[in-house]
């Protein structure tokens, strides 16, 4: 509804919620035909095998999540400057450019494809054990709660909601279940990045004030 396809339908909110409460009624009849085929094929190892496929739909629920905030943090800051700099002039709110958000979106990947299977081998084996249903859950989790963030206004990380997500997974199976080192290690990189981002920003800035200046 937030984006420009929803305003253009001019669907209401009531309307929209009529909407998907049909359509989830109709996924979940279609969902549970699909399950009770399934466990009958399968013996006791059935129900993560179920969730393994159930993870392809909740990763998809994530990547939609991540989009709609994490993009929104990186580009923001990006648009307003962008803004400042084609008008000449601050307003409190600005639109975003489709290309911001595309670039913003491509970078991520980027990311992810760089750098990022490092982030996934933590979160996926170093925290917790973790397995098929729990990975559903954290998946399941993390993108509700970042959503919930993105609806109400808020700034949040994927990431950092993901590790809590691991977190609680892993504190459902007692505390030994959970590294604790690896959880402190977490921690202390997300306050190291502050000032690792802020030093050299400041240091860009104040070239450019003196080069164009």
């Amino acid at each position: 509804m937030k984006t420009p396809l929803g305003k253009r339908l001019q669907i209401s909110d009531w309307d929209a919620l009529g909407i998907a409460l049909s359509i989830s009624v109709v996924l979940g009849l279609v969902a549970q035909e699909w399950l009770g085929r399934t466990i009958r094929r399968f013996d006791e190892e059935g129900v993560e095998e179920i969730f393994r496929r159930f993870q392809v739909f909740t990763s998809c629920y994530v990547a939609l999540a991540h989009g709609a905030n994490d993009v929104a943090n990186a580009v923001g800051p990006v648009a307003g400057i962008y803004a400042i700099y084609a008008t000449q002039s601050v307003a409190t709110t600005t639109p975003v450019p489709t290309w911001l958000l595309a670039g913003g979106g491509l970078f991520i990947a980027l990311g992810v494809f760089t750098w990022g299977y490092r982030v996934i081998e933590t979160l996926g084996s170093r925290i917790t054990t973790l397995t098929n249903t729990r990975g559903f859950a954290v998946d399941f989790g993390t993108a509700t709660s970042v959503l919930l963030a993105s609806k109400m206004g808020l700034p949040v990380s994927t990431t950092h909601a993901a590790v809590g997500a691991v977190i609680g997974v892993g504190l459902g199976g007692g505390l030994a279940a959970v590294d604790c080192k690896v959880v402190f290690k977490i921690i202390i990189y997300w306050v190291i990045t502050l000032p690792l981002a802020a030093i050299p920003t400041m240091m860009i800035f104040k070239a450019l004030m003196w080069i164009f200046n």
